[in-house]
């Protein structure tokens, strides 16, 4: 399948699960259904370039995550955001989560749900609301290879660097996008104000059930 990754200062050598830990699936080599995804998160730095990338799943094992508090709750694991549970049952499940898988497929968290998934964290909305958020954005996937199998299957099909024009536009679109993302998570939070779990209280039923 044909997929879209973006790199502030481009890919030297093999492709290997090497991003930033602090990822939404922590390490690994991240690419995605839409094109904007990667642009708008590279479009900061000079020279950044676009690539378009071919991953044969064949012989993989895929993690398939759903548009749901699984998927929520494993970006909060990756992101750090669990640490306050740590000896749980519920941090145990969630940390185990990716274990023996290749590749992980899940919902991108674009320059809009970055809005959403930070109330979601901080307290402000409840789960209902950011999957009520999934459903409303229509999000595209994104696909992480998190194993050297995984990434030994990705092979670059074509590059693209940005121009300043370029990017000036797509700074431009990313923060269109974050208040859009500003304004679904206000009118979403007013229609589940009193329905759903904020993440404290999951976080301290799992204590609860440690």
């Amino acid at each position: 399948m044909k997929l879209y990754h973006g790199s502030r200062t481009g890919i030297h050598g093999d492709i290997s699960p090497i991003s930033r830990e602090r990822c939404d699936f922590g390490r690994g080599f991240y690419m995605g259904t839409e094109k904007m995804q990667p642009l708008t998160l590279i479009c900061d730095a000079p020279g950044a370039i676009l690539y378009e990338v071919e991953l044969a799943t064949e012989g993989l094992n895929i993690l398939n995550l759903q548009s749901d508090l699984d998927w929520a709750m494993l970006i909060a694991y990756n992101r750090g955001k669990m640490e306050s549970a740590k000896g749980t049952d519920l941090y145990r499940q969630v940390s185990q989560m990716m274990n023996g898988y290749d590749v992980v497929v899940g919902d991108i968290a674009n320059d809009r749900m970055f809005v959403v998934l930070d109330r979601f964290f901080n307290g402000i909305i409840t789960d209902k609301a950011l999957v009520a958020s999934l459903s409303a954005l229509r999000l595209g996937k994104q696909y992480v290879a998190i194993t050297d199998k995984g990434c030994s299957q990705v092979r670059i099909i074509d590059s693209h660097v940005l121009t300043d024009e370029d990017r000036v536009s797509l700074q431009e679109q990313s923060r269109n996008n974050r208040s859009e993302g500003i304004r679904l998570a206000d009118e979403i939070a007013k229609q589940y104000r009193r329905e759903g779990r904020f993440f404290d209280e999951i976080l301290k039923a799992g204590e609860a059930n440690a």
